[in-house]
């Protein structure tokens, strides 16, 4: 086991199933745009998911590779409604086929998509993307390649602290997903009720 505080635990899946229902509304319209960014936040929500059930049983390089994925995913959500092009929404939105499986090879990375939202993507939502961005991606990056933080940890061990600061980390995202989901509902309330978790749920959330 990971040995990560029983009350963090608890609240980080109190948090998860508080979104999830949030991710279960319905949009507010069909377009394909919306859509797309709908799956792209419940895949973020899902990999959030992952990544917790990982870290509490004391995986915590594999729980690392999926918080990669789930930045990654977050980071699509918002980039697919604010700043994608309509050739990028139709290429991430098309039947899965091999034409369109090479044809979305060509998408913008994390960097690409990241630079677009700066000036496109609501202030709050890209300054938490570019904060984590700032302070994960390069130790994230090494874990999905098996770089020097996953060898240095396998022989020296993972701390209590770095399972718990990554949980933590794994729930900011989960909440700037939820607040995506709720965004694309058009409903207030939801948008509002997600800001609130932000403070309801302060004890999961990274430290400030």
């Amino acid at each position: 086991m990971s040995g990560i505080d029983k009350h963090i635990l608890a609240a980080s899946q109190d948090l998860e199933a508080q979104l999830a229902a949030v991710l279960a509304a319905p949009l507010y319209d069909d377009s394909q745009r919306m859509r797309v960014s709908h799956l792209a936040s419940s895949v973020a929500l899902e990999h959030g998911t992952a990544c917790r059930s990982l870290l509490a049983v004391g995986l915590v390089p594999s729980g690392l590779v999926v918080h990669r994925a789930q930045y990654e995913a977050t980071v699509r959500a918002v980039w697919t409604l604010y700043a994608a092009s309509e050739l990028h929404i139709g290429k991430l939105g098309a039947t899965l086929a091999i034409e369109a499986e090479q044809g979305a090879k060509n998408l913008p990375l994390v960097a690409e998509m990241m630079a677009a939202l700066a000036t496109k993507a609501p202030a709050p939502a890209y300054q938490a993307l570019a904060n984590f961005k700032e302070n994960s991606w390069r130790a994230l990056n090494s874990f999905a390649h098996a770089g020097i933080h996953p060898l240095h940890r396998q022989e020296s061990g993972y701390p209590v602290q770095l399972a718990e600061q990554t949980l933590r980390n794994c729930n900011g995202l989960a909440v700037v997903a939820g607040m995506q989901a709720a965004v694309l509902t058009g409903r207030q309330h939801l948008v509002t009720q997600v800001g609130a978790l932000q403070k309801t749920h302060r004890q999961c959330l990274p430290l400030q």
